[in-house]
């Protein structure tokens, strides 16, 4: 795995870059955190490194990683990564199969 400081760029003013847990958080490792999304309570992906286009690598590493939080937290997903509100650090949403909101889950227990 390569070593964060080879790749990552932080961008002081961006929320994302600077990951405070604000909310439940379920993974972090050297390429992604993922957490609890504030807004729309899905588990979210974020890359580390501030901007919009991971290597294949990164990508595949990060909506595999969305996919086991989501298993055994939350349920089946689909990955959303149409960054609405933040677009310019790449994070994607896992969003439940048939809806779009945390609330749609059918939470494990």
């Amino acid at each position: 795995m390569t070593s964060t400081d080879d790749w990552v760029t932080k961008i002081p003013t961006c929320d994302l870059c600077r990951a405070a847990k604000i909310t439940p958080w379920y993974h972090e490792d050297d390429i992604c955190w993922i957490a609890e999304c504030e807004i729309c309570e899905t588990p979210m992906v974020v890359w580390r490194s501030h901007g919009v286009k991971p290597s294949p690598e990164h990508l595949a590493h990060m909506h595999a990683r969305l996919r086991d939080v989501a298993a055994t937290h939350f349920g089946e997903i689909y990955v959303d990564d149409h960054m609405r509100n933040i677009p310019d650090h790449y994070h994607a949403h896992g969003r439940p199969v048939g809806g779009f909101f945390g609330i749609d889950f059918k939470r494990k227990t």
